[in-house]
């Protein structure tokens, strides 16, 4: 009977083991299909490529597909070679395949531990699972029986044995220990519960009475010691929630770093802290916040950004540079903060795992954490030495995060190819700037721009020069703009410009400015000169519409009309029937693409004058 429960246990086991794993390969097949499924068609092969060079699905079908997978969510009564998971976007299908072969089955049955087959005799050691949503496959489990009848006859045995040698022992402990020893066990027993402040009773002046004298005296010791270090523990608590919090609710550097230092100097007694990064060139310790801090680095907060120290010189130059803690006495130079001592660690990006086959690089150096002048001490020591690299850690950790989340922020609103802003980051961006312009009476000039025939240049010269134009376009677009000008990738080969303060003139000028710099030199790739010209509409907020979407569609309707026109050229937008007329500086016919830009002025709002001209 405990053999068959043994039995059932282990198939239960095995089955709920089994249907866990299928159903996690299906929904990562599945997650692999959506991912697929809502790229751009022209990445859609290479990222399927990549998603089967890492083993995430053994077959992707784009299109569809007549192969007899066995689908996970809509599972069939027949048998399969694969299971697969489907996804559909607008007409696009996409299904995603995992072979069901012997290494997959080898793969259930070591999670699982039994032996997994497609097909079985049944028996009392085997379970029949059936296929359903989730669990695509009819799979026959099996586990061998055991026969735990040695076990149980040797159990008792082995039980008996260590009752009586327990017996034996204790027999022998009571005959041969004294009274004096078995007080300093009783003081012991209370001790290890907590009570310190238990003592022991000296009976003589002998070798168990200078134990019990010594025992004494060492938890007198251990009392207070546990007092202070009681007290220690909260305050270093309430810092850690301070820090915690901090940590969690923002990503601002610029207020988790004095959190960490002030945490740092309270936890190790120091008069005054530093926290210095790396800055981008790489050659420089730039401070970032300080505290307490003497000399010529006492200055206002904002003024302590203009301190920095060459990497490898002084102290911390060499900590940066070797990524070794340094503490001692003294001087620590003229470009650094004065102090008597000094603790400095070094600021590192936390390691993540490396790629299979890739050498490990080691810690990433971001900065330096120092302290000066340990308050009631001569010098740190190592306990100071170990909590600032507790302290270093969380700098680097935070650091690092802030990074990571900026730059994911920066490639969730950047086109990759081109640089530019994305689609998702115009939306938000028209939006903001019709509200500005809107609120202060300014005017704002929307460009879309389409490069002309470039289907011609994918089908003559193939997709990489047309990635290698597209990236050389936007470049141009960026040279051709002031910094406070926005271009965004609207998608394919269509741009979008926002020209803040800009009326209908100005955008006009830009406009012919922009199509002279794409037409008058072609594009090299690969020694063929591949020459490109640009469509382009104009429209002028509120002049071509009230809202972000009524502007924009007008400067997309301009660009039609352009392009209508011949292309490689530019038109202003119709005004829109619910706006009333403002004027422009410009006249109808001086914005059809036949001016002179060499003598044109823009008129309207002046641009700030730290940007550039157009």
């Amino acid at each position: 009977m405990v053999t068959r429960d043994r039995v059932t246990e282990r198939l239960d086991h095995a089955a709920t083991t089994v249907r866990t794993g299928v159903g996690a390969i299906c929904r990562q097949l599945q997650a692999v299909a959506d991912a697929i499924a809502v790229v751009p068609g022209s990445d859609r092969q290479a990222v399927a490529d990549q998603m089967r060079a890492r083993g995430l699905a053994s077959d992707i079908r784009i299109g569809p597909t007549d192969a007899g997978w066995q689908d996970c969510a809509h599972p069939g009564t027949g048998a399969a070679d694969a299971i697969a998971a489907t996804a559909t976007s607008g007409n696009l299908t996409v299904t995603a395949a995992r072979q069901v072969d012997a290494d997959f089955l080898g793969r259930l049955t070591a999670a699982s531990g039994a032996r997994i087959t497609r097909t079985g005799r049944p028996t009392p050691e085997s379970r029949e699972l059936s296929a359903g949503p989730g669990q695509p496959l009819r799979l026959t489990l099996t586990v061998r029986k055991g026969d735990p009848a040695f076990l149980y006859a040797v159990l008792p045995a082995l039980v008996l044995g260590a009752a009586l040698a327990s017996v034996a022992v204790a027999r022998w402990l009571a005959r041969t220990t004294t009274r004096p020893l078995g007080d300093l066990a009783w003081a012991a027993d209370r001790v290890a519960g907590g009570e310190l402040d238990t003592r022991v009773p000296i009976q003589r002046p002998d070798e168990l009475g200078r134990v019990a004298a010594t025992f004494n005296r060492m938890t007198r010791e251990l009392q207070a010691y546990v007092q202070a270090l009681t007290a220690s523990r909260d305050q270093l608590r309430g810092h850690l929630a301070i820090l915690g919090e901090t940590l969690s609710s923002t990503h601002d550097v610029h207020r988790i770093l004095p959190v960490i230092l002030r945490t740092a100097q309270a936890a190790t007694g120091a008069r005054a802290g530093v926290v210095l990064l790396i800055d981008p060139a790489g050659d420089r310790l730039v401070a970032r916040c300080g505290v307490g801090l003497t000399g010529d680095w006492d200055v206002p907060d904002d003024e302590l950004t203009e301190k920095s120290v060459v990497i490898g010189e002084g102290v911390l130059g060499t900590v940066a540079a070797t990524g070794e803690p340094r503490r001692g006495q003294g001087r620590v130079g003229d470009a650094e903060p004065p102090c008597r001592t000094y603790l400095a660690v070094p600021i590192n990006a936390p390691i993540t795992a490396d790629e299979p086959g890739e050498p490990n690089a080691g810690p990433v150096p971001l900065g330096v954490l120092a302290l000066y002048d340990r308050v009631g001490g001569d010098a740190f020591d190592d306990g100071d030495l170990h909590t600032l690299r507790t302290f270093a850690g969380q700098a680097g950790v935070a650091v690092h995060n802030v990074r990571v989340h900026e730059e994911a922020q920066r490639l969730s609103l950047t086109d990759p190819l081109t640089g530019l802003w994305n689609y998702r980051y115009l939306r938000e961006s028209l939006r903001r700037e019709v509200e500005r312009a809107g609120r202060f009476g300014r005017m704002l000039a929307v460009l879309v721009l389409d490069l002309d025939h470039f289907k011609d240049v994918n089908d003559t010269y193939g997709h990489v020069a047309g990635d290698a134009v597209l990236a050389e376009f936007a470049r141009r677009i960026r040279l051709g703009l002031r910094e406070v000008d926005f271009a965004f990738r609207h998608g394919g080969e269509e741009f979008v410009v926002l020209l803040p303060e800009t009326d209908a003139y100005g955008g006009a000028i830009v406009a012919e400015r922009l199509g002279a710099a794409i037409r008058d030199r072609p594009v090299s790739i690969e020694g063929a000169q591949i020459p490109i010209s640009v469509s382009i509409g104009v429209a002028v907020f509120p002049e071509h519409g009230d809202t972000a979407q009524r502007v924009l569609r007008a400067a997309d309707e301009a660009l039609y009309a352009a392009k209508k026109a011949g292309r490689d050229t530019f038109r202003p937008a119709a005004t829109s029937a619910n706006r009333p007329v403002i004027k422009s500086a410009v006249s109808r016919n001086e914005i059809d693409g036949n001016f002179d830009r060499q003598t044109a002025v823009v008129s309207g709002p002046r641009p700030p004058r730290r940007s550039r001209g157009r």
